[in-house]
């Protein structure tokens, strides 16, 4: 007998679920969602206000745009992963744009550029169905140096910076090292996963990932005077036209030819990173669906392609700031996975989990004018926090892929120029790098199983 899937309105591929109507709300996932997207959802505010010269009101605005955008993929186009940003990618781009282009404008061009290219791979891919074909076609000893650049960026970006802008770390160093040292240990040390199975205070703690962090920089922070609160009350009501005509190809211009083919490297190199995601989504899927087979979860890959590729064009178009719109948040979707495991009672359908964590696709958090300001002058620490944990599962990622000596170093080399140089010489080096020191070394098996 077949499972029934969660009902909902079909159009084309695609599956629209009206919140409160066809998925039920769970307050434990919302309640989750609402701290852990307050914490990571407006890290790059003080990019945007940075080096993009918006005002703090029109980052937030941007932000609610980018956070509507991604709830759409699980309400419009039905698709059953938490999405989130394509975050190993992020390193590489903010280098990208903030060395390559000088002013807001020629930056906010380039994110476009980024964006309506990532759009059209996807589509194009999607469609045709070469996107595992491209996958597998590559040496995983070029996709472990992508990876691993992503890494090496994202800890040059925290830790060094450049004139263009300067390290994240020198804004509020005590507060910033405390918080990425806090967060890494609850995520990633050994020792303490073993105190975690003794302990259930220390698996709560753990299972909060940004939140303890941030509580500590929160804490220390004002008694090293490096964060200073200003908590205003009342709503705010982001400046959605105003954020619209700084930053949309409508209002400063299109970018130039030239910008286009100055992105397409990144484009796919961040392809390849997104398949890895959708990839690692379905393997946590196919887990969870061994424990609740009275469900039935629709996995198209043709569809997630369209529908990131969509997300991505109304990205370019109306709020470009890449790579925002990804299929996967993996923490997010593997804490809903575990929890629709344990049956029916826990939640009713994935569907349901993953709408309630996006808190139904209302924007609330973006409206809070106490929450915002409280939150402010933690921004810094929210953009280390992403930066360093991307780099630090980047990097244990990369390192597995290798199997031999020369291949290792490959992946640092590759890894250097791909962090250090513009992006055609980064893939240029890479490709020479694998072909001379390696060979071109395919796996039928597009993405490496953890033991």
């Amino acid at each position: 007998m077949a499972h029934p899937e969660q009902p909902g309105w079909r159009w084309g591929p695609f599956t629209f679920r009206l919140p409160f109507y066809h998925t039920r709300f769970h307050w434990q996932e919302a309640l989750q969602g609402f701290f852990v997207a307050a914490a990571t959802g407006l890290a790059l505010v003080p990019i945007m206000t940075g080096a993009f010269g918006l005002s703090f009101e029109e980052a937030i605005a941007v932000s609610m745009i980018h956070s509507i955008l991604i709830g759409s993929a699980l309400i419009f186009f039905g698709e059953p992963y938490a999405p989130g940003w394509i975050t190993p990618a992020l390193p590489l781009v903010l280098t990208f744009v903030l060395t390559g282009y000088e002013d807001p404008v020629s930056r906010f061009q380039a994110m476009t550029a980024l964006s309506l290219n990532f759009a059209v791979l996807l589509i194009l891919l999607g469609i045709t169905g070469l996107g595992k074909k491209f996958v597998i076609w590559l040496p995983d000893t070029l996709k472990a140096g992508i990876i691993l650049g992503a890494a090496i960026a994202a800890v040059y970006r925290v830790f060094v910076g450049d004139e263009s802008s300067p390290s994240i770390l020198s804004h509020q160093p005590i507060s910033i090292i405390l918080a990425c040292g806090v967060c890494l240990i609850f995520s990633f040390s050994l020792p303490l996963q073993k105190l975690r199975e003794k302990s259930r205070a220390i698996a709560l703690i753990a299972a909060l990932g940004l939140l303890p962090g941030f509580f500590v920089a929160a804490l220390v922070g004002p008694m090293v005077g490096e964060i200073d609160y200003n908590l205003q009350w009342g709503i705010l009501f982001p400046p959605v036209a105003d954020a619209f005509a700084k930053m949309s190809p409508f209002a400063i211009g299109w970018p130039s030819i030239e910008m286009f083919v100055q992105a397409i490297p990144l484009a796919v190199i961040t392809y390849v990173i997104l398949f890895g995601d959708i990839v690692t989504g379905n393997e946590v899927i196919r887990d969870g669906m061994t424990k609740r087979n009275d469900e039935h979860i629709d996995i198209n890959p043709t569809r997630t392609h369209l529908s990131v590729g969509i997300r991505n064009g109304l990205l370019g178009l109306f709020a470009p700031f890449f790579p925002t719109q990804g299929a996967m948040w993996t923490g997010v979707q593997v804490i809903i996975v575990q929890r629709w495991a344990q049956g029916k009672a826990s939640m009713d359908s994935l569907h349901s989990g993953l709408i309630s964590y996006y808190m139904m696709g209302i924007p609330v958090l973006f409206f809070l004018k106490p929450l915002l300001t409280g939150l402010q002058p933690l921004l810094y620490v929210a953009l280390a926090l992403t930066l360093m944990l991307t780099a630090f599962a980047c990097a244990y990622v990369a390192m597995s892929i290798p199997r031999n000596n020369t291949s290792r170093g490959t992946v640092l080399l590759i890894g250097a120029g791909l962090a250090f140089f513009d992006p055609w010489t980064g893939l240029a080096l890479g490709v020479l790098a694998t072909v001379l020191m390696v060979g071109w070394d395919r796996s039928t098996d597009p993405i490496p199983h953890e033991d």
